[in-house]
């Protein structure tokens, strides 16, 4: 590497564009090589500047969501649920609902896509540049209960609370008492206007009253997340069951 070439890598780092520091030196071969003029030499490394950088958020986005697996919405199997069309799935995935703060809940047995669907639709949200959190809801009340105690705790519900998309996955899954109940409410609370929530369940809300154990607590939660939301019941038989693998041939 020359003298100037080194000089103009240091420059580049020291104005942070150190992505365009790695490459330089081809860059500058690759416009001696190809004739570039000085605006197209200069657009390839701000661009490759530009494309890194967005790499590196989205693979940062992707971290802290804590996804338990990727899913997309193009591996859905559509056809084999019925209760949700292809206009409405392509509604979903503009991300409109997530622009006004709406909330979805995805209804419905085991096994019929619930977390797909969200799953896949958090894929889409990640790539648009929202940040994202997925958390179950027993692992939810673990850390609404250990948030005063733990600091890992704290640093989860705070990454949780700056999210633009929080998915609560098996909602009403297990019984609360009063005490986890109430924690729950304030969760909903701190969300609620500012953060998009999709939930997943085998329970109507016409059944959360029974497994929280409070009416009033019930009554302002599902105030707060079934203002601004839309309730999509998914049917059928489990996907798990219909297309599980075998050992034997």
């Amino acid at each position: 590497m020359s003298e100037a070439t080194f000089e103009l890598r240091q420059a580049l780092r020291n104005l942070n564009l150190t992505e365009a520091a790695q490459v330089i030196e081809q860059t500058l071969m690759d416009a001696e090589s190809k004739e570039w003029t000085c605006r197209q030499f200069l657009g390839q490394l701000l661009r490759h500047e530009i494309n890194r950088r967005e790499e590196k958020q989205l693979a940062k986005r992707y971290r802290w969501a804590l996804l338990p697996e990727i899913k997309t919405l193009d591996e859905f199997r559509l056809e084999e649920q019925q209760s949700l069309s292809k206009r409405q799935l392509s509604q979903l995935r503009e991300l409109l609902w997530l622009e006004q703060n709406y909330n979805l809940i995805f209804l419905g047995p085991p096994g019929v896509g619930k977390t797909h669907l969200a799953i896949g639709l958090a894929v889409e949200a990640l790539k648009k540049g929202y940040k994202v959190s997925f958390v179950t809801m027993d692992a939810l009340v673990q850390l609404l209960k250990t948030e005063a105690i733990s600091r890992a705790s704290q640093y989860k519900m705070k990454r949780i609370y700056r999210s633009d998309l929080v998915i609560m996955d098996d909602l009403m899954f297990m019984a609360m008492d009063r005490i986890e109940a109430n924690l729950f409410f304030q969760f909903v609370n701190k969300l609620y206007g500012q953060t998009s929530i999709i939930l997943t369940s085998n329970k109507g809300p016409e059944e959360w009253a029974e497994l929280l154990g409070d009416p009033a607590i019930t009554t302002a939660i599902l105030d707060r997340i079934l203002h601004k939301s839309e309730i999509i019941q998914l049917q059928g038989d489990s996907y798990r069951l219909k297309h599980r693998q075998t050992i034997f041939s």
